[in-house]
C-alpha cells in the first residue's frame, strides 16, 4: 500500500503572475537547470538530428573516461595517420610527423574543433575510427542516450551521425559533473598547436566573452544541421545547460544562445524548501520498536519556481506504507512530490531520521492494530516557504 501525506506550500505574495514559456527561434532546443534537475524548455528534444561538431563531445567523453581509468595520461602521445591529416573542415593542422599529447588533443578538439584531432583520438583509443564509432554507440546506449548514433568521431556529415537535443544535454551534464578536473578546457578561449595558423586559434563559442557565466561547451555547423550550440553557464548557485540547433547563421546562434541564458536565469527563482535534517513528515512502521519514523531532508531541498508564480502548490510525501522494521537512519524511505502549474513534477528524496529496531510482542501487537485501523493515511500539513 502507498501512504501519503499532503502538504500545501504557499508562494510569496510578491509574485503576481505566472512565468511564460520561452519561444525560441531554434528548430530544436533543450534547457536544463542542472542545480535542481528541472527541464525548463524542450522543443523537438527527442528527435535524432545531425549534431555536426556538437557530437565531438562524445569523443571527448570517451577520452575523459580513458584518462579517468588510467588507460592514458595527459602526456600520452598519439600518432597521426594520413587519414587524420587529410581531414577537412575545422582542423588542428596536424601532419604525419606530429606526436600530439592527450592534453594537446583535448584542446585541439574543444578549442579548435579539430576534425583531425578527433580521428587521432579515435585511432589511438580503438585502432580505427570505425571501431571507435562502434564503441561510441555502445557507450551511448549504456548512458541512456537512446536517440543517438555515431558513424564517426568528428561529427562529419553521415547518415548515421545523429543525436537528440536531450541526449546532447545529458552528455553535457555528464562532462560537467563527472569530469570536473577537465571541464576547465571548455572555457579556454584560444589554443595554438606549435604556433600553427595563428589566426585560427580561437574558440568559436560566442558566449565565453560576454560575462554571463558561460564556460562551455561546443558549437556546431553543417549545411544540413544549420548552426547549433550546446552551452552551460553558472550564475550564483545555479548552473544551466542548454542545447539549440537549426539556426540560420552564426549571428542568430549567438543572439539566441545569449537570450536563452538570460531567460533561464531571470524567469526562474531557486528557493530552499527544507534545510538538511529538517523533519518533513512522520510515517508508520510495521513491527518496529516504535510505531513511527521521522522522514527528514538528507540535504537542503531546493526547487525552481517560475519567478512570476503565485498562490499555493500541492505537495505529497509518498512512501510504501507501512514501512517494515528494521529501519536504519539515512535509509531512503519516501519522496516529496511537488506539482507546479506548467512545470514538470519534482520528486525530492526523504530519509529516515533514526534507527527503528524490530519490536517484541507488544510493539508488534500495536503495529497490527495501527495498520488495521489505518491511522496513518491522509494527514495534512502546512508548510510555508
Amino acid at each position: 500500500m502507498t501512504g501519503f501525506l499532503t502538504l500545501f506550500l504557499a508562494l510569496p505574495a510578491a509574485f503576481p503572475a505566472q512565468a511564460q514559456n520561452y519561444d525560441t527561434r531554434a528548430q530544436s532546443a533543450y534547457v536544463l537547470d542542472l542545480t535542481t534537475g528541472t527541464v525548463l524548455l524542450e522543443k523537438n528534444a527527442d528527435i535524432p538530428l545531425p549534431p555536426a561538431s556538437m557530437s565531438k563531445l562524445m569523443t571527448i567523453n570517451m577520452l575523459f573516461e580513458a584518462l579517468q581509468d588510467g588507460r592514458v595520461t595527459m602526456d600520452t602521445v598519439f600518432s597521426v595517420s594520413t587519414r587524420a591529416k587529410n581531414m577537412g573542415g575545422s582542423t588542428m593542422f596536424l601532419n604525419e610527423t606530429d606526436r600530439p599529447t592527450v592534453g594537446e588533443l583535448i584542446q585541439g578538439i574543444i578549442v579548435l574543433s579539430g576534425n583531425d584531432a578527433c580521428v587521432v583520438v579515435a585511432e589511438g583509443l580503438a585502432g580505427t575510427e570505425e571501431a571507435f564509432a562502434r564503441l561510441m554507440n555502445d557507450r551511448a546506449k549504456a548512458l541512456g542516450m537512446n536517440n543517438s548514433t555515431f558513424e564517426n568521431a568528428s561529427g562529419w556529415p553521415a547518415p548515421n551521425q545523429r543525436m537528440s537535443m536531450r541526449d546532447l544535454g545529458s552528455l553535457g551534464q555528464r562532462l560537467i559533473t563527472e569530469f570536473p578536473e577537465y571541464y576547465h578546457f571548455f572555457a579556454q578561449t584560444e589554443f595554438g598547436y606549435d604556433g600553427r595558423a595563428p589566426d585560427n586559434r580561437f574558440n568559436r563559442n560566442p558566449l565565453l566573452k560576454l560575462n554571463i557565466g558561460a564556460d562551455g561547451l561546443k558549437t556546431g555547423h553543417t549545411s544540413e544541421a544549420g548552426y547549433g550550440l550546446i552551452g552551460s553557464a553558472l550564475q550564483g548557485d545555479r548552473r544551466v545547460v542548454f542545447v539549440i540547433s537549426g539556426l540560420n547563421s552564426e549571428k542568430e546562434r549567438a543572439e539566441e544562445a545569449e537570450q536563452v541564458v538570460n531567460w533561464a536565469f531571470r524567469q526562474f527563482v531557486l528557493k530552499t524548501l527544507a534545510k538538511k535534517d529538517e523533519i518533513m513528515a512522520t510515517a508508520p512502521v510495521w513491527m518496529g520498536s516504535t510505531q513511527t519514523v521521522d522522514l527528514i531532508a538528507p540535504e537542503d531541498l531546493q526547487i525552481l519556481f517560475p519567478a512570476l508564480a503565485q498562490g499555493e502548490i500541492q505537495a505529497e510525501v509518498v512512501f510504501n506504507s507501512p514501512i517494515q522494521a528494521p529501519v536504519t537512519a539515512g535509509d531512503a524511505l519516501a519522496e516529496l512530490v511537488l506539482t507546479l502549474p506548467d512545470m514538470p513534477q519534482t520528486r525530492l528524496p526523504l530519509v529516515a531520521k533514526q534507527d527503528v529496531l524490530e519490536g517484541g510482542f507488544l510493539p508488534r501487537l500495536r503495529s497490527s492494530f495501527s495498520i488495521l485501523f489505518n491511522r496513518f493515511t491522509g494527514d495534512t500539513l502546512g508548510l510555508s516557504i
